[in-house]
């Protein structure tokens, strides 16, 4: 088992890491009737993506050794109703600017095929901007 969530009241849920013990909570949020006072369930979706695409990257940028510490992702989540969903993902990668044309190909590749990637639905649209201005 990976995890546990616990619904604690009031669209609020506590959800647990068993190996590590490491926990976040989650509300509605406010446009759901939620209090919107942590990530949404949606929230934590969209904001997995730029985590995995981040730590893929910082996996190959350790094998080259390259340094991409300070890069950071700013994540924007669209939904669309009937059914409520996410209906797209915008991402805005931050990078180092000191990396060459082939190394930057190299980890937009790597991000572009992490695992989270491939688990979103094709119908949520993913806008995904690498920039290179660290």
């Amino acid at each position: 088992m990976t995890s546990k969530v616990t619904y604690t009241g009031n669209l609020r849920t506590e959800c647990i890491h068993l190996r590590s013990g490491n926990s976040f909570i989650t509300d509605a949020p406010l446009d759901n009737n939620g209090l919107g006072q942590a990530f949404s369930p949606t929230d934590t979706l969209a904001t997995a993506l730029a985590s995995c695409m981040l730590t893929m990257m910082g996996i190959k940028a350790r094998d080259k050794k390259i340094d991409i510490n300070g890069s950071y992702a700013e994540v924007t989540k669209h939904m669309a109703a009937d059914p409520r969903r996410i209906s797209r993902i915008e991402l805005r990668l931050m990078l180092p600017s000191d990396l060459d044309e082939k190394n930057r190909k190299i980890l937009e590749h790597t991000a572009n095929t992490c695992p989270v990637i491939y688990s979103i639905h094709t119908d949520i649209e993913k806008a995904i901007d690498f920039q290179w201005v660290l």
